[in-house]
């Protein structure tokens, strides 16, 4: 989840509809140390901001943070100098909030007192709004969930899904999650602490090199944190996060109107298109019709503050969304009967990358118009490095040697850790180059045509092992014409998960058994002309993830003593057609901003 606003950039000032007319030198006031009340007795910290002329209530939008109020000074100022009265909240614990911050179980119940109490005073007409992403992002589903009377619209962006990509991305535990846990550690901000990046690389470097568990990582970076072990004991979706979580039945209850946000690189964002997808799987048809969805070309701080280049792609200027604006033209239009804002054309837009252009959709399902299989393929069953890869291609196979390899957790030589970066499982540069054996790499033919692919796409993977359990990590790659390389997506995958991500069911050593993997992340590029697809498999190896050692065990219990050699074998033949399903869009077919 989100550390931090990051850089802020203040746009100048504008005029907008249904609003106060914004001036450059509009005076604000301040209500300092606000203590609101909760259920419980619990009171949270409040500062907020309004301008100094009100001639009459207006809607008043809050964050609701673990990372101290402080951090979204400048975005609490300027929406108060356009319009709005805009609260900054501690959760329970944390900054000058009472009470013991415990990450996601309290903000449903806060998140909707919080609501009602806003709504309550003379200064708020009584519509509320929230702002935020990552973990801001969650506390308005949180808060929406518990249905406050007065919650008139939610903005969610790249919000972390708690079970889902928070804190085990489908139930592989990530390391980072015990620095993000010290980051939100007692009542002080710890931002120094956490961005101390050679500290952080050294603890998961130890954990990595001396083969110890997972469980022992709060020991190792010297922090006891209670909710790290109870997280450890809830390491699947289940009866600790589902309270957190909207039911079923509250998404078909839900009646106002959503924008919601996310990234192409966004590390959350399998948590912001889970809230989504679940929402327009259950709501009603009207609710559904005001879901409005955001897809852009950026990581996770770049959903709040757009950057034109990310891991050394640069994008054009359209990728600079102003998010500050579009944030106030959607409560202008929710809660002051202003204008839909422009820029949503249709509920669904989305920018593809290498065309460096937006377009528009009625819905994701719309937007590919075709679906390209490539069956993989190799010759005489090897497939193990980029100079002597296997094949994708569209031909489907007949009589073929499965393609094999070997993952051995005790093998440390793929783990160099650097922080603050891609992480190394998604840069194509140190998987593919040199799998040291534990992995497949597969191309298709180049591109004979400019290729736009929008979507998820799907690969379904026949395999056999010899080992009751392993992790598996496939990644999607553009390769263009001068041989640069680009990653489009990845999904990971705990076999004894491949059913259920609820119920575990440990494979049978030297079964043939169906893997499908269809929680990539979304992403929409236009392919060049010339350029192929190169798809990696393998076991992660990684000190970034948390390492399975093979044996069928409590994977966050098990260290260098439980581990066992994985000997992995993908077949590709007419009976167990391994293939990659990507989504095409043809040209023409979608509307263009």
């Amino acid at each position: 989840m989100s550390t931090s606003d990051e850089k802020k950039q203040v746009p100048g000032a504008i005029d907008l509809p249904g609003g106060i007319k914004t001036d450059p030198n509009i005076k604000i006031d301040m209500l300092w140390g606000v203590k609101i009340p909760m259920r419980d007795g619990v009171k949270l910290n409040a500062t907020i901001f309004k301008p100094k002329e009100m001639p009459q209530p207006l809607p008043l939008v809050f964050t609701l943070t673990p990372y101290i109020s402080d951090t979204y000074q400048e975005r609490a100022t300027w929406f108060s100098k356009n319009g709005y009265v805009f609260a900054l909240v501690d959760v329970r614990g944390r900054g000058n909030s009472e009470g013991e911050f415990e990450p996601v179980v309290n903000e449903p119940h806060d998140g909707h007192d919080l609501v009602e109490w806003f709504a309550s005073q003379p200064w708020c007409n009584g519509k509320i709004s929230m702002w935020g992403g990552s973990y801001a992002g969650y506390d308005q589903w949180a808060a929406l969930k518990e249905f406050p009377p007065h919650l008139s619209t939610i903005v969610p962006v790249a919000s972390g899904y708690p079970s889902l990509d928070f804190p085990f991305p489908r139930n592989i535990f990530a390391p980072y999650f015990i620095q993000w846990s010290t980051y939100t550690s007692g009542v002080t901000g710890n931002a120094n602490l956490f961005a101390e990046s050679s500290f952080w690389t050294d603890k998961f470097q130890e954990m990595y090199n001396d083969h110890r568990p997972m469980k022992e990582l709060d020991q190792i970076a010297g922090n006891f944190s209670t909710q790290y072990q109870t997280w450890m004991k809830n390491c699947k979706p289940g009866p600790y996060w589902d309270p957190a979580l909207p039911t079923e039945q509250d998404y078909a209850r839900i009646d106002v109107p959503i924008l919601t946000i996310t990234g192409h690189y966004d590390g959350d964002q399998n948590g912001a298109m889970g809230f989504y997808l679940r929402h327009m799987k259950y709501g009603n048809q009207l609710a559904k019709d005001h879901h409005f969805l955001v897809i852009g070309p950026w990581d996770h701080a770049g959903t709040r503050t757009p950057q034109k280049t990310i891991g050394g792609i640069t994008f054009g200027d359209a990728s600079m969304l102003d998010m500050n604006r579009l944030h106030k033209e959607w409560y202008d239009w929710t809660m002051k009967k202003g204008p839909k804002p422009d820029f949503l054309k249709k509920r669904v837009a989305y920018y593809v990358m290498g065309s460096e252009e937006w377009k528009y959709a009625d819905s994701l399902e719309e937007i590919a118009t075709d679906t390209r299989s490539f069956y993989l393929n190799s010759v005489n069953g090897y497939a193990n490095d980029v100079f002597q890869s296997g094949v994708m291609t569209t031909f489907k196979p007949g009589y073929e040697k499965p393609d094999q390899y070997v993952y051995d957790p005790l093998d440390t030589r793929p783990g160099k850790l650097e922080l603050n970066s891609t992480p190394d499982y998604l840069l194509d540069q140190t998987s593919a180059l040199n799998l040291f054996g534990n992995g497949l790499v597969y191309h298709t033919e180049p591109f004979v045509e400019d290729t736009e692919v929008s979507g998820y796409v799907k690969l379904t993977a026949w395999i056999e092992m010899d080992v009751p359990d392993t992790d598996f990590i496939a990644s999607l790659y553009e390769i263009l014409p001068d041989g640069k390389s680009i990653s489009l997506t990845f999904d990971t995958m705990r076999a004894r998960y491949r059913e259920s991500l609820r119920e575990e069911k440990l494979v049978i050593p030297g079964e043939i058994n169906q893997y499908v993997f269809d929680w990539f992340t979304w992403f929409s590029r236009r392919i060049s002309k010339g350029s192929r697809l190169r798809l990696v498999f393998a076991c992660p190896n990684t000190p970034q993830l948390e390492k399975n050692y093979n044996s069928g065990g409590i994977v966050n219990e098990e260290s260098g003593k439980d581990a066992r050699t994985a000997h992995i074998k993908l077949y590709h033949d007419a009976e167990h057609p391994s293939c990659l399903e990507i989504p095409i869009v043809k040209a023409g077919k979608t509307g263009k901003g």
